[in-house]
């Protein structure tokens, strides 16, 4: 009999620590903490009622156990791992394409390196990348035909449906041409832009949602000449003098001339770069390597603004 405290789970856990020797490490790539680490490897210890680990410190070492039942965990895990694969093809799931969606904003470094990153994590997957709306791409998953998406929040999204994970906040700016009257301004004031024109974009994008969420703060509702469809043709538009825009801090690799200028405090709009994919998917590898993927960006990211 096998016993209720060894699971597939607690063999993913207890491999993954055989293979990074850190619980620390373990927790970064599984986006658990590491006293839940200790816990799995000390209640499978409990199951097996076999010890595989002896303290050295504040470390554990493998036994000569651990290393003998290691190679009995792998040959588990892998045939479980190949059972679900069959019967995701026969159920006409290909378990080795991902289809992830993205902000048009997010392509110049964040989506490249998530996707780098996860292609070295699953040399064989294959990656559909679709990009809209926060709206169209909600919309997208919702229907089934993406797997995940990566997406800027104004505001928490309550849905006990989907799982998310943060990857950085972005601070909405004032973009102006270059040379414009607010130029050198430590922080823009909107108040002072009533008379001037704005260009934003469509409904259904967290820029369009901030522009709104900002003027509200501002009290008032600015001249919006202008609505387009994409980052990239407002981008343009406002570097050519056509007026100002509302646009997040990630977008000024894209242009050279755009000035952005922090909002004063009173108008502060921020954006939450986060991955959603469904909740009954969470056991997905796919998933689950795009979801340790982001954690690690998120890392970087907080290791980088120290």
């Amino acid at each position: 009999m096998i016993d209720e405290e060894i699971t597939l789970k607690k063999l993913e856990v207890f491999l993954a620590f055989m293979r990074l020797n850190s619980l620390a490490r373990v927790s970064d790539e599984l986006g658990q903490s590491t006293v839940s680490i200790h816990r799995a490897l000390h209640s499978l210890e409990q199951g097996l009622r076999c010890p595989l680990f002896r303290r050295e410190g504040r470390n554990l070492a493998p036994l000569p156990a651990a290393y003998a039942f290691a190679k009995h965990a792998q040959r588990a895990v892998s045939e479980t791992e190949e059972g679900v694969r069959k019967v995701r093809d026969l159920a006409g799931l290909n378990a080795n394409r991902l289809k992830i969606g993205s902000l048009y904003s997010l392509t110049l470094r964040c989506i490249p390196q998530l996707l780098m990153g996860l292609k070295l994590r699953r040399p064989e997957l294959q990656i559909d990348l679709t990009l809209g709306s926060n709206q169209q791409l909600l919309r997208s998953m919702d229907d089934g035909r993406l797997d995940a998406i990566v997406i800027g929040l104004q505001a928490p999204l309550d849905d006990p449906q989907l799982l998310s994970v943060p990857l950085f906040e972005d601070e909405v700016h004032l973009a102006a041409p270059l040379g414009s009257p607010y130029a050198g301004r430590a922080h823009a004031d909107l108040r002072d832009l009533k008379g001037e024109k704005f260009i934003t974009l469509n409904d259904g994008f967290v820029t369009s949602d901030s522009f709104d969420h900002a003027f509200r703060q501002a009290g008032y509702v600015p001249e919006t000449i202008m609505r387009v469809s994409d980052i990239f043709s407002l981008i343009n538009l406002v570097g050519g003098g056509m007026g100002y825009s509302l646009l997040p801090g990630r977008i000024a690799e894209f242009s050279t001339r755009v000035d952005l200028i922090p909002l004063d405090a009173r108008y502060a709009s921020r954006q939450a770069i986060t991955l959603l994919f469904p909740r009954s998917r969470e056991r997905d590898p796919n998933l689950l390597a795009l979801a340790a993927e982001c954690r690690m960006y998120r890392k970087e990211q907080r290791l980088g603004s120290v």
